[in-house]
């Protein structure tokens, strides 16, 4: 991907003014200038060009951090930041320790480690001028150039990362819903569109933000990279402060929560204290019960029958009972309530001191929650039981890829060959996948897979290209280890279908023969770029 150098406009909004905008009770950080990524990025450059990459950190959800190796013997490895924070998103050498992330990384991240790890930074640049960054790489693991995206654009800040032909590998939000995403995995990549006029440069990156005051005499002057430490300095303290207060947001919510849920526990211990009260009548109403099963009729649901616990005796006392049971099975029903109320009158003092200890620890934390740091005091709510730990949904597997009619490889240029799995699927490619402009190829006077190289509408292909499609073409027909074979060569739009053809049989109005001379060295590199995201 080509960048621009020069002048540099800023993009639609591109200000270093402070956003109005607060979230969590944090004013958001002035956002960085197309001039300061192109400042940022005249400082990374030199820096990172011909470094090998030893690793890349995730920091989940929008940071990563590469990890390079030193330029020499004895020096420090080389740390830079790429964030995609909405409200700090930026680029410059880490300078402060950075934790590691602790628990799983998403898809993103992991394309990033395995395709980057070992490649050598070839340049960073600026796109267009910009707030858009390139990180680009040789020497991949796949052999190939692989560049990372980072569009500093406020809110809608991402990260891609693409291949040797601009098509997106990996990209840091996944499409939401039906809507059609400009950065999603699978397409090219296309820069949103340049503003219709250039803005004015603003203020220099050292002008536009202020240093703290305990750290400006030095933040400028002391770094080797004075422009990263600045944006670290403001932009990387917004964010830390906003992660803060965004955790004890959540930290107060949980709390909140569960001090509720323990209000309505302690009222639940009323309402069971007032009924462990009434438990001695509910053993009379079954001693009364127990002695008078003859007199109550089957199927009632209420009975009165002397009350011999009353102190005048002749008064009657009225029993519910369960229409649906015998006499005999409501007495015992009345005792086995009996004795559980006795069980919960034994345990009720237990949950009524676990209960206060639980609202005085929880309104002791409350207390707390502005002045400390939300993970530890999480951290101790956790390990005195007052909270539990937030439960992680379980990942949901992703759905299995549709199988498709034809498998990958890659010409020398970067170019699909598509192979055709049977003669069904010959059928399928050739006449539904394949383009017009497409080269369709297939072994001559033979059966075989038919052979599509892609090729972009109005372009024509580049003669090393097809002759790697024709070996394609030998190789997965029964000419397979042929010296020498002949190649039908044509364009997809030159190829027919009789009707009634049996599989994979067409007619082709057009095109050419290739006379090829196989090359087992050029064959054993086009079955190595047998494409790994495609399954079999």
């Amino acid at each position: 991907m080509s960048s621009s150098s020069g002048r540099r406009p800023t993009s639609r909004g591109s200000t270093a003014s402070r956003k109005s905008s607060r979230r969590s009770g944090v004013l958001s950080s002035p956002a960085l200038s197309a001039r300061h990524v192109g400042e940022l990025v005249a400082e990374l450059a030199p820096l990172c060009a011909g470094r090998a990459l030893r690793a890349v950190d995730g920091l989940p959800p929008r940071d990563l951090v590469l990890v390079f190796e030193p330029a020499a013997a004895g020096e420090r490895v080389l740390l830079v930041r790429l964030s995609a924070d909405e409200d700090a998103a930026r680029l410059h050498v880490q300078h402060a320790r950075v934790s590691p992330h602790d628990g799983p990384l998403g898809p993103f991240f992991r394309a990033c480690e395995q395709e980057l790890v070992g490649a050598e930074c070839a340049r960073v640049s600026q796109l267009r001028g910009d707030r858009i960054a390139l990180v680009e790489f040789r020497r991949t693991r796949a052999g190939r150039a692989r560049t990372l995206v980072l569009e500093l654009l406020g809110r809608r800040a991402t990260l891609a990362l693409l291949d040797e032909n601009d098509q997106i590998l990996a990209a840091l939000d996944p499409p939401r819903g039906h809507k059609a995403v400009r950065v999603q995995v699978g397409v090219k990549y296309q820069p949103p569109p340049a503003p219709r006029e250039p803005s004015a440069e603003g203020e220099a990156l050292l002008d536009s933000l202020a240093a703290p005051a305990t750290t400006a005499s030095a933040a400028s002057t002391a770094s080797p990279t004075p422009l990263s430490q600045r944006v670290e300095l403001v932009l990387g303290s917004a964010q830390t402060a906003a992660r803060a207060a965004s955790l004890r947001d959540a930290l107060r919510e949980r709390l909140a929560k569960k001090r509720a849920k323990t209000l309505q526990f302690l009222k639940g211990l009323e309402v069971r204290r007032a009924a462990c009260a009434g438990a001695e009548r509910v053993r009379e109403d079954g001693e009364i019960l127990k002695a008078n099963l003859a007199r109550v009729p089957r199927g009632a649901a209420r009975v009165e029958l002397p009350d011999w616990f009353a102190g005048d005796g002749g008064a009657a006392r009225a029993i519910a009972l369960d229409p649906k049971l015998s006499p005999h099975e409501n007495a015992e029903r009345i005792f086995q309530r009996y004795h559980k109320l006795l069980r919960s009158a034994e345990e009720l003092g237990a949950d009524e001191s676990r209960g206060a200890r639980t609202l005085a620890a929880l309104d002791a934390l409350l207390a707390r929650v502005d002045a400390e740091e939300p993970d530890a005091l999480e951290r101790e709510a956790l390990a005195a039981g007052v909270l539990e730990a937030p439960q992680v949904a379980p990942r949901k597997a992703a759905p299995p890829a549709p199988r498709l009619p034809y498998k990958v490889h890659r010409a020398a240029s970067g170019a699909e060959i598509w192979v055709g799995r049977s003669a069904e699927d010959n059928d399928e490619l050739s006449l539904k996948h394949a383009r017009g402009n497409d080269v369709w190829l297939h072994t001559a006077d033979s059966p075989g897979s038919h052979i599509v190289l892609r090729v972009e509408k109005g372009a024509e292909p580049p003669p090393e290209d097809v002759l790697d499609a024709a070996h394609l073409a030998v190789h997965f027909s029964p000419l397979r280890g042929a010296r020498k074979a002949a190649v039908h060569v044509a364009r997809g739009k030159e190829v027919h279908k009789p009707r009634g053809a049996k599989p994979g049989l067409v007619h082709l109005s057009g095109g050419k023969t290739l006379h090829l001379r196989v090359d087992e060295d050029r064959l054993r590199r086009l079955l190595d770029t047998r494409g790994r995201e495609e399954p079999d």
